[in-house]
């Protein structure tokens, strides 16, 4: 396996991380087939994608030419049918594991044994994951970061049945795209968003007991720490229901009080206050 043999990237899930995904390998020459079960969602892809790739061409980093190219590289389907043909298919649906079994059981229907199948996963098992598969060996962790045109990392997390072949061939895949990978373990929340979101959450906490308001703490963290963004502004990037998530996770594999999530995070979650996607989270957006 290396990274000559992937050609063209199936995508499974239009949403912001797998809009971001299919973005990159098309400006870097790949084919790529985006599938969502929602012609409404690829439609917003579509959008998404061409609005990122218009402010690219203000800035400079890239021509008309090459942001039609890349337009041009990207089929749309419903169909997970139209995932055949592909040499990777990159599932990046909602992060519940329940679905992503469904979604990944199917897609193994379609495609060959041959055929690599990563998950772009945040925080669930790589290996639970990949037992849920009839060839397991084929199943790796690449997890992209947002803004994926922007963020350079990808975490390749190496399931416990994850051959070396198909790390060396994902790690030179995300090289081939203008990243810089980092290889893991398969543990929850792996290295980012295991160190990531404790902190934000410890944010939250601090908010919670009012030592000091939501730009305070963030300025502190900006101006003290060097962060580039502060963490309350950060989850409401991410959004709080997916900060919750993590935590969840973190908290049930590692069974230790201090990944227990804010109280008031998952207040905010219930009300429907998620950050940005929302309008609504530790700041307003309008």
């Amino acid at each position: 396996m290396n990274s000559d043999r992937f050609k063209t990237i199936g995508v499974i899930g239009a949403g912001t991380m797998g809009s971001g995904i299919a973005q990159a390998f098309a400006c870097c020459g790949y084919a790529v087939r985006l599938q969502d079960l929602s012609a409404a969602a690829l439609d917003r892809a579509i959008q998404t994608i061409t609005g990122s790739l218009d402010r690219l061409l203000k800035k400079g980093s890239l021509t008309e030419t090459d942001k039609q190219a890349a337009l041009t590289r990207i089929q749309t389907a419903t169909a997970v049918e139209s995932l055949q043909g592909c040499d990777l298919v990159i599932e990046a649906a909602t992060e519940n594991e329940s679905i992503k079994v469904k979604i990944l059981q199917g897609l193994e229907a379609i495609v060959g044994p041959e055929v690599l199948i990563a998950t772009n996963t945040s925080s669930l098992s790589v290996t639970r994951l990949a037992a849920q598969l009839q060839h397991p060996g084929r199943f790796i962790g690449m997890h992209f970061f947002n803004p994926v045109p922007m963020m350079p990392l990808v975490e390749v997390i190496r399931g416990l049945q994850t051959p070396e072949s198909a790390v060396q061939a994902i790690v030179e895949l995300a090289q081939a795209i203008g990243k810089s990978p980092i290889v893991v373990k398969n543990s929850a929340g792996f290295v980012v968003n295991r160190l990531l979101c404790p902190m934000i959450n410890e944010a939250v906490f601090v908010y919670a007991e009012g030592l000091a308001t939501a730009e305070e703490i963030d300025n502190g963290m900006k101006l003290g720490c060097n962060h580039p963004i502060g963490p309350l502004a950060l989850a409401d990037l991410i959004g709080l229901d997916v900060l919750l998530a993590v935590m969840n996770v973190l908290s049930e594999h590692f069974e230790d009080p201090k990944y227990r999530p804010a109280p008031l995070l998952k207040e905010m979650v219930d009300a429907g206050l998620l950050g940005r996607k929302s309008g609504q989270g530790f700041y307003h957006y309008h």
